[in-house]
């Protein structure tokens, strides 16, 4: 049974804005150990972003895992994951022109479609090459490359696994009122460096928090970056918290991260797809 609760605050803005309040949330039981990290949806100053939360600290490499070893031998999750028909051809939205990238919280569709986003990579557990290998579905990665610098090759695999590697900043600092240059260098330099480890040089990219500006739209334009993502859905500890309600909408970007019980949480994401009727599709898709 999936228990609804109503949250406040769960993603708020380091400004404390209402449009970064998640509202609901939806409970998938585990086994697994509760565990917290860095992640976007708390302020960069680290404190807790809800009294349900844990209280979280900026990602920092001095928490790092690297569990980059192989999966444990066997495992199968096709009892926990739900069964998807592909999904349909994308259709491709609008960019605006001009100098600035376009920036989405939802991607304007109405095919039944939903996007799974993961970000920042400090936490590499095994398992998740054989999850997101399993599962079949669409993935996008938007990878720190702070956290992820230790042991790229972990992320070499979950490419291989069908995962599409996207641009996070090199050092997950909250960019919105910076400098352009502290911004394009952030921007630039993640994305240069994730094509030279993956042989593909990111397009999207996700602001850390959240957080941007229109100098953050014009730094990623110059650095060739079309569009960057908010979200609408989070994931963590298997609950999934809505901004509005509690389904996933079409069109809807949902936020994961690298975490201890990443394999509750992609699980949790996928159910709450299915559970709306919605497919996974790839952002990549999406944007011309």
């Amino acid at each position: 049974m999936v228990a609804v609760a109503a949250l406040a605050g769960c993603g708020a803005s380091p400004s404390g804005g209402p449009h970064r309040t998640d509202v609901a949330a939806s409970r998938v039981p585990s086994p697994e150990a509760l565990s917290a990290s860095p992640d976007d949806s708390t302020s960069p100053s680290g404190s807790p972003s809800s009294a349900s939360s844990p209280a979280s600290a900026k990602p920092s490499t001095s928490k790092t895992q690297s569990t980059a070893a192989a999966p444990p031998a066997g495992a199968n999750y096709a009892a926990r994951l739900p069964k998807f028909d592909q999904p349909p051809k994308a259709d491709k939205v609008h960019l605006p022109e001009g100098a600035s990238a376009a920036y989405f919280s939802r991607i304007p569709t109405d095919q039944p479609v939903a996007f799974i986003t993961i970000d920042d990579g400090q936490i590499k557990r095994p398992e998740a090459y054989e999850l997101i290998k399993q599962a079949g579905v669409p993935v996008t990665l938007f990878l720190m490359i702070d956290a992820i610098r230790n042991d790229p090759a972990y992320f070499k695999r979950l490419q291989d696994a069908g995962a599409v590697i996207e641009a996070h900043t090199v050092t997950h600092q909250n960019l919105k009122g910076k400098s352009y240059a502290v911004q394009r260098r952030e921007l630039c330099d993640s994305a240069d460096k994730l094509g030279q480890w993956y042989g593909r040089r990111p397009v999207l990219f996700r602001p850390p928090y959240g957080e941007k500006d229109d100098t953050t739209l014009k730094a990623a334009h110059d650095c060739g970056l079309h569009a960057g993502f908010f979200w609408k859905e989070t994931v963590d500890k298997g609950i999934v918290r809505y901004q509005s309600g509690n389904t996933v909408q079409r069109g809807d970007i949902i936020l994961m991260h690298f975490r201890d019980r990443f394999v509750d949480d992609y699980i949790a994401a996928l159910q709450a797809i299915k559970a709306a009727g919605l497919t996974p599709a790839l952002l990549e898709d999406y944007i011309p």
